[in-house]
């Protein structure tokens, strides 16, 4: 016989995380803008590595070297009491993880400070930890934020994002990176609350790629972002490439 009723299923931490995101990234009028970048000296000086950092830290280090040079790139809209701009002094990245939590796949991000300042390595070993220690103990504020009932989240959501920038940054992060290059897709326009968020698809045999940066239309406009890209473009095969070949040659060294 075929049944005629499912099942109700609760909704988990990671699940109530994206869904309060998702809430008041649909309220930012966000816009995709996309470069094709040439990679392919990186992935030469990085494919001769023992220990390599990945892509994801590269694409973080490059552009939180670019927003330090862009303030604009670290500046949010904030909405009350008055609508303006704040501007922070520093970077922190929100990155976003694929965790198992509780016998389910699930989202969660991990804020990491000051990445501009960070070696390679460092930042890879960073990013490792978040992707490989328990889940309770690298998200554990997470976990426990989204045990509160809804109506408290969203007020303390609607909190960071529309009355103290500095608040927001510190605990949502003054950019984004999302990425599922490595599962082979890419995602044209993911949902974010930040200013910006960074995402990139997959290497073309020739050693390009996209490069995307979703942006609040609120906080600057379209060519703004399309001279990050750019710049982002030489950051990479400049100062990113020159760490690459330094680790490189440490390694002959050694």
């Amino acid at each position: 016989m075929f049944p005629l009723r499912g099942k109700s299923i609760r909704l988990s931490a990671p699940r109530k995380l994206v869904g309060d995101l998702v809430h008041f990234a649909h309220k930012i009028p966000t816009v995709p803008v996309q470069r094709i970048v040439n990679v392919a000296a990186l992935e030469e000086a990085r494919s001769q590595l023992r220990e390599r950092p990945g892509w994801c830290a590269i694409f973080t280090k490059a552009y939180a070297l670019v927003a330090m040079a862009m303030p604009e790139l670290r500046r949010a809209y904030i909405a009350f009491p008055w609508a303006r701009l704040y501007e922070h002094p520093c970077n922190c990245a929100s990155i976003a993880f694929e965790r198992l939590y509780h016998e389910e796949n699930g989202v969660f991000f991990a804020y990491v400070r000051q990445p501009e300042t960070m070696s390679l390595m460092d930042l890879e070993e960073e990013l490792r930890r978040n992707k490989d220690e328990p889940v309770e103990v690298m998200f554990r504020f997470s976990i426990v934020f989204s045990r509160f009932p809804r109506f408290i989240r969203r007020f303390l959501w609607w909190y960071l994002i529309n009355v103290r920038g500095s608040r927001k940054a510190q605990f949502l992060g003054t950019f984004g990176v999302s990425v599922y290059a490595s599962l082979g897709a890419e995602s044209l326009h993911p949902l974010s609350p930040l200013t910006t968020l960074l995402n990139y698809g997959i290497i073309s045999p020739e050693g390009t790629l996209p490069v995307r940066i979703i942006y609040d239309h609120r906080a600057m406009d379209g060519a703004t972002i399309a001279r990050a890209l750019a710049r982002l473009e030489k950051v990479l095969n400049e100062e990113v490439l020159a760490e690459l070949r330094s680790l490189q040659n440490s390694a002959v060294v050694h």
